[in-house]
C-alpha cells in the first residue's frame, strides 16, 4: 500500500496554468504506475493521465492531450501534473492514484484498476 497526498490546486483564470503535486510514502514507489484522475460535481471520476517507469510511457485523455504533462521523480517519491491552457471544463477535484507497475498498460483509464488514492485537490478554472 502507498499513501498519497495531493497539493497545488487552486483558482485560476482560463488560459492559466497550475502544477499539481502528489507525495507518496509507503512501499517502493518505483514499483507503481502513477495516475491522475478528476471528478466534477455530479459526474463520474475520469482518467486524466498515467505514467509508468519510463518517460515515454505517459498516456493522456484526449481532452487534456497537448495541454497537460505528467512527470515523476522517483528519488523524491513525487508525481506531478503540469496543467497549461486551462479551460473551465477542467474544473474538478483532481486525484492521484497508484497501481502496480506490472500490467498497468491494461485498462489504465479505469479507476477500479487503481489500489491507492489520495484525498484530492480542487482545481477551479474561471471563465
Amino acid at each position: 500500500q502507498v499513501h498519497l497526498v495531493e497539493s497545488g490546486g487552486g483558482l485560476v483564470q482560463t488560459g492559466g496554468s497550475l502544477r499539481l503535486s502528489c507525495a507518496a510514502s509507503g512501499r517502493t514507489f518505483s514499483s507503481y504506475a502513477m495516475g491522475w484522475f478528476r471528478q466534477a460535481p455530479g459526474q463520474e471520476r475520469e482518467f486524466v493521465a498515467v505514467r509508468g517507469w519510463r518517460p515515454g510511457s505517459a498516456q493522456y485523455a484526449d481532452s487534456v492531450k497537448g495541454r497537460f504533462a505528467i512527470s515523476r521523480d522517483n528519488a523524491k517519491n513525487m508525481v506531478y501534473l503540469q496543467m497549461n491552457s486551462l479551460k473551465p471544463e477542467d474544473t474538478a477535484v483532481y486525484f492521484c492514484a497508484a497501481r502496480p507497475l506490472l500490467g498497468y498498460y491494461n485498462n489504465y483509464d479505469n479507476p477500479s484498476e487503481y489500489d491507492d488514492w489520495g484525498q484530492g485537490t480542487q482545481v477551479t478554472v474561471s471563465s
